[in-house]
Order: structure tokens, then C-alpha cells, then sequence
């Protein structure tokens, strides 16, 4: 079982920056591929950005490409989403993610409970 507890949430004007971390425990995240989610008000929950175990391959959903950084700790069991130039549209709850493969649908083993993310016009 893995834990993931999600932190750095909200409100920020457009422009500005943000940036989320997802605490692991439970075991050591160096197993898995960790990804960000997240789910606006009336939408369906998407793909925002995911790493590989090792850290040495990313993947970002074309509307933050350019915008957001995922990274990642093994030694501290934490991953974070770096998140500039916010705008409107990046408003939701922006979930963290755990699974064994390299994917962008929801199918992920493990959920954080996610973190509110508001970006005022």
C-alpha cells in the first residue's frame, strides 16, 4: 500500500506560481511512476504530468507543457508540480498518483485526496 498526501494548494492570481508536493509513505516511491491529475468543477479528471521511477523521463499534457515541472525525491519519498505562468483554466483539484507503468489515462494503483488550486483573473 502507498499513502500520498498532496500540499501546496491555493489561490493565486494568473501569472503567478504554485507548487504542489505529494508526501509518500507507506513504501519507498523509487518502485513506482508517479503522476500529477487534476479535476475541474464539472470535468472529467485529466492528465497533467507523470515520471518515471528513476526520474529520467517526464510527460506533460500539451496544455501545461512549457509551464510545469514535475520532479521527484526517492530519498524523501516526494514528488512536487512546479506550476508557472498559471492560468484560469489550471483552476481544480490537482491530484498525485502512484502506479507501476508509464501511463496518462486514471488508471493509477494509488490517489492522493487531492489539493485545491484557484488562479483568479
Amino acid at each position: 500500500q502507498v499513502q500520498l498526501v498532496e500540499s501546496g494548494g491555493g489561490l493565486v492570481q494568473a501569472g503567478g506560481s504554485l507548487r504542489l508536493a505529494c508526501a509518500a509513505s507507506g513504501r519507498t516511491l523509487s518502485s513506482y511512476v508517479m503522476g500529477w491529475f487534476r479535476q475541474a468543477p464539472d470535468k472529467e479528471r485529466e492528465f497533467v504530468a507523470a515520471t518515471s521511477w528513476g526520474g529520467g523521463r517526464t510527460a506533460y499534457a500539451d496544455s501545461v507543457k512549457g509551464r510545469f515541472t514535475i520532479s521527484r525525491d526517492n530519498a524523501k519519498n516526494m514528488v512536487y508540480l512546479q506550476m508557472n505562468s498559471l492560468k484560469p483554466e489550471d483552476t481544480a483539484v490537482y491530484y498525485c498518483a502512484a502506479d507501476r507503468n508509464m501511463r496518462r489515462d486514471i488508471n493509477y494503483d494509488y490517489w492522493g485526496q487531492g489539493t485545491q488550486v484557484t488562479v483568479s483573473s
